[in-house]
């Protein structure tokens, strides 16, 4: 089943949303809370507890994704690489063919 965060949000599809979202919810307890105990206030501690909430989750939004799009480039890099070495495998251009004496004369 999938889960839609205010209508639009998809969080089982969307990448680092789920996890976006429980640690937006970690952190607004604790902030909340903590400033709860701190100074007894309570209208004041539940706007800090939306406010960690937003900050939380947007801020582990953008670490995630940032993360995912490095995983990714560093994916594609490996792909290529794979693909070079079947492609060059065997042949002049392989990069981990040894060279013999005739081979550095003609390069």
């Amino acid at each position: 089943q999938s889960f839609k965060l205010l209508g639009f949000l998809d969080v089982k599809n969307v990448p680092c949303a789920r996890e976006s979202v429980l640690y937006g919810s970690l952190g607004s307890l604790v902030m909340g809370l903590g400033h709860f105990i701190a100074t007894s206030r309570v209208r004041r501690s539940c706007d800090v507890a939306v406010g960690g909430f937003i900050c939380t989750m947007l801020g582990y939004w953008c670490y995630c994704r940032y993360n995912l799009a490095q995983q990714r480039i560093r994916q594609r890099m490996l792909k290529e690489g794979m693909k070079n070495r079947i492609l060059f495998e065997g042949s002049y251009l392989d990069p981990e063919k040894e060279q013999t004496g005739s081979e550095r004369s003609d390069s």
